[in-house]
C-alpha cells in the first residue's frame, strides 16, 4: 500500500523505545521537523478517512510495550532512532497538535509525515485521506505560529539549528507512476522526465521550508523499490526477483536528488542540506544479508494481506530481526536502525556531503 524502503548499513543499536536516549557526543538539535510518508509516519493517518493505516496488530509488536501506534513498523522507524541518536524525545505527530496537545511540547520538534502522501499532491488519493507534502508543509507553517508565540525569543536562532528530515519519493512511484490502472503519470511521462517533475516540486517545498527559517536539511534518497515484496510479485519483471526496469526509474529521481543538494548547498550558503544515498546501501543488505545478519530479503515478516499489508491481529514470524522486510512495503526495526546509524555517522558515499552527526554540530 504505501511505501518503501530508505536505508543505511546495520550496527549495534539499542533497541529500546522509551526516547530520548542520549548519544555520546551527539549535539542536540534544537528540533526534528519531519516530513514523509509511511516510512516515517508515527501516527497521523489514525487521524485521517483512509485506508493506509497501521494502528492494529501486529503492528508495534515491539515498540514500547507492543502498542500499535499507527507505525509501519514491527518497532521503532528511521525517526525513532534518529531521534535516540540526537537525545531527543520522540516526536508527537502533527495530528496530536490539533487535538490539545500543550504547545510547549512543539518546541523538540513534530512529526509531519503520511502514510501514502508524496511529492505530488495526487499521489495515493486512491487511499484516501493523506497528507501531500505540499500540505505537509503548511501544518508545520501552523504549529510555527503557535511556536513563535510562545517563545520570548530567539525563534530565528531555534528554527536555524533545528533539522528537517525528509523521507519522500517512494509512493510518487509505488501509488502514482507503476499504478497505470488509476494514474496517468506513466503514459505521460517518460522516467526521466517523470523523475524531473518530482524534482522541481519537491524543490519547492524544500524552498519553502527555507523561507520560513530552516537551514539544515537530511533528504533521504529512495531505495531499490523494485525489490520490494510487492514488486516482486507484480509481474512486471520475472517472478521473485527485483524488477530492473523499476530500480532504473529510481535512479534517475536519486540522480537528480543528490544533484538538487549541490544546487541548493551551493544557493543557500547560509543552510546545509545533505543527501541520504538510500538505494545503494539497501541494495547490499538485500545481496549480501549475511554481512548484517538478515536471513531473509525477499518476502515479509508478518502475514500478509491482500493489499501488501499485515493482516490484522495474526501473528508475526519470531526471529524479526533476520527480515529485512516487515510486510510488503516497508522495513523491519532493524534496518530502520541501521537507516538512523548510516544517517548520523556514515561516510560521504552514504551521507553527503556531511553525516547527521556533523550537521548536528553546524
Amino acid at each position: 500500500m504505501a511505501t518503501a524502503v530508505v536505508v543505511g548499513m546495520l550496527v549495534l543499536l539499542s533497541s529500546a523505545a522509551g526516547g530520548g536516549a542520549v548519544a555520546a557526543s551527539a549535539s542536540v538539535p534544537a528540533a526534528l521537523f519531519v516530513f514523509g510518508d509511511s516510512l516515517v509516519d508515527d501516527g497521523n493517518n489514525n487521524a485521517l478517512s483512509c485506508l493506509a493505516k497501521a494502528n492494529f496488530f501486529p503492528y508495534g509488536v515491539d515498540f514500547l510495550r507492543g502498542v500499535a501506534t499507527g507505525r509501519f513498523c514491527n518497532g521503532n522507524t528511521f525517526v525513532d532512532a534518529l531521534c535516540d541518536l540526537l537525545g531527543v524525545d520522540y516526536l508527537p505527530p502533527f495530528a496530536t497538535t490539533t487535538t490539545g496537545l500543550n504547545s510547549t511540547s512543539l518546541f523538540t520538534g513534530v512529526n509531519y509525515a503520511s502514510a501514502a502522501g508524496g511529492i505530488l499532491d495526487e499521489t495515493g488519493h486512491h487511499l484516501g485521506e493523506r497528507f501531500s507534502l505540499s500540505q505537509q508543509v503548511l501544518n508545520l507553517e501552523s504549529n510555527l505560529d503557535t511556536i513563535r508565540s510562545q517563545m520570548e525569543g530567539g525563534y530565528d536562532d531555534y528554527l536555524a539549528k533545528s533539522i528537517a528530515v525528509m523521507v519522500l519519493g517512494s509512493n510518487d512511484y509505488i501509488n502514482n507512476y507503476l499504478l497505470t490502472s488509476l494514474y496517468d503519470s506513466g503514459y505521460n511521462n517518460s522516467p526521466e522526465d517523470y523523475a524531473d517533475l518530482l524534482i522541481d516540486h519537491y524543490s519547492r517545498q524544500i524552498l519553502a521550508l527555507y523561507s520560513v527559517g530552516l537551514r539544515k536539511f537530511l533528504l533521504a534518497g529512495v531505495g531499490p523499490l523494485g525489490c520490494l515484496p510487492s514488486l516482486r510479485a507484480s509481474g512486471l519483471g520475472p517472478r521473485g526477483q527485483c524488477v530492473d526496469q523499476v530500480n532504473q526509474m529510481v535512479g534517475f529521481f536519486n540522480q537528480g536528488l543528490r544533484s538538487l543538494v549541490d544546487q541548493l548547498n551551493s544557493d543557500h550558503p547560509d543552510a546545509m542540506f545533505i543527501y541520504g544515498n538510500t538505494y545503494d546501501a539497501v541494495h547490499d543488505m538485500i545481496n549480501n544479508p549475511h554481512k548484517y545478519g538478515f536471513r531473509v530479503v525477499d518476502s515479509g515478516c508478518c502475514v500478509l494481506g491482500e493489499d501488501g499489508t499485515c493482516e490484522p491481529y495474526a501473528e508475526p514470524c519470531e526471529r524479526r530481526e533476520r527480515h529485512v522486510f516487515w510486510d510488503a512495503y516497508h522495513p523491519t526495526e532493524a534496518v530502520n536502525l541501521a537507516l538512523a546509524q548510516t544517517a548520523f555517522n556514515g561516510t560521504r558515499r552514504q551521507v553527503y556531503p556531511l553525516n547527521l552527526q556533523q550537521l548536528a554540530h553546524l
